[in-house]
């Protein structure tokens, strides 16, 4: 059965908006583009990897300091909290990888 002519004009509609719709999209990405203000996640990685060095080298520092006995300001003060904020730092680290793309 053919179709009427409202619902071919509907159809028409439909697709001019979508292509509006993504040219619009494509345009506002080269708007940002250009101006310099990229989406990217450049930071995530070199963030990730320095917070959990830092992470492990509070621990290894803080088991190393307490097994010898050498006395370290504020880590020292800190007791056994150290641990808490190692794993703290360890895991903002991989709170941050989860942003990773």
């Amino acid at each position: 059965m053919p179709e009427s002519k409202g619902r071919k004009q509907a159809e028409a509609k439909k697709k001019t908006a979508r292509k509006a719709a993504v040219a619009d999209e494509r345009a506002e990405k080269q708007r940002l583009g250009k101006a310099g203000l990229s989406t990217g996640r450049s930071w995530v990685a070199p963030t990730f990897v320095t917070l959990m060095l830092v992470g492990v080298l509070w621990l290894v520092v803080w088991y190393l300091t307490a097994s010898t006995g050498t006395y370290v300001p504020g880590m020292s003060d800190l007791g056994n909290w150290n641990l808490l904020v190692a794993m703290v730092l360890m895991a903002a680290s991989f709170g941050v990888a989860t942003l990773w793309k």
